[in-house]
Parts: structure tokens; C-alpha cells; sequence
């Protein structure tokens, strides 16, 4: 069995790679989820609080998981509106 290829977005900050934190999105590879960031953000931290939580991150990293949700939730509007898919209730 062949082993999926590592996918990068946004300049090589976004990245998805099936070892990496059982595939989902990190930042640059690291075991960052994008997730996790913006758990952080939705709970009120500020960018300052993050990258002095992650001093590996730079607020480049921060910024492409806010632009990689955006492009993410334009993409389920599309899909939604062209009648393929929908949402999930929450």
C-alpha cells in the first residue's frame, strides 16, 4: 500500500500529512493542529497569547489558519449551494 502524499497550503504553512496528527491540518508539519489554534482564538485568546504559548509559531502561522477556515467554509458553500453535501448540525 502506498502511503498518500503530504499536502501543503497556503505557502507551505498549512500542511496535512497522514502522520502527522492522524492527517489533520498542522501548521508547517509540526504537531500544531489547526484546530487547536482556532479552539484558542474562539475562546478568546489573543495572537500574542498564542505565540507565546507555541514559540515555534510565527504569526504568519496564525493568520493561514484563519485564511485556511475561511477557504475551507467558502468551499461548503459552494458545495452546498451547486446541491452537493451539506452541513453538519452542530
Amino acid at each position: 500500500m502506498s502511503q498518500s502524499p503530504t499536502l501543503t497550503f497556503l505557502d507551505g504553512r498549512i500542511t496535512i500529512d497522514p502522520a502527522i496528527c492522524n492527517g489533520k491540518p498542522t501548521l508547517r508539519g509540526k504537531r500544531i493542529a489547526v484546530q487547536t489554534i482556532l479552539d484558542f482564538l474562539a475562546a478568546g485568546d489573543s495572537e500574542q497569547d498564542i505565540l507565546e504559548q507555541y514559540s515555534g509559531l510565527e504569526h504568519e502561522d496564525i493568520h493561514a489558519c484563519l485564511r485556511f477556515a475561511a477557504l475551507l467554509v467558502s468551499l461548503q458553500a459552494r458545495t452546498v449551494r451547486s446541491g452537493i453535501g451539506g452541513f453538519v448540525a452542530l
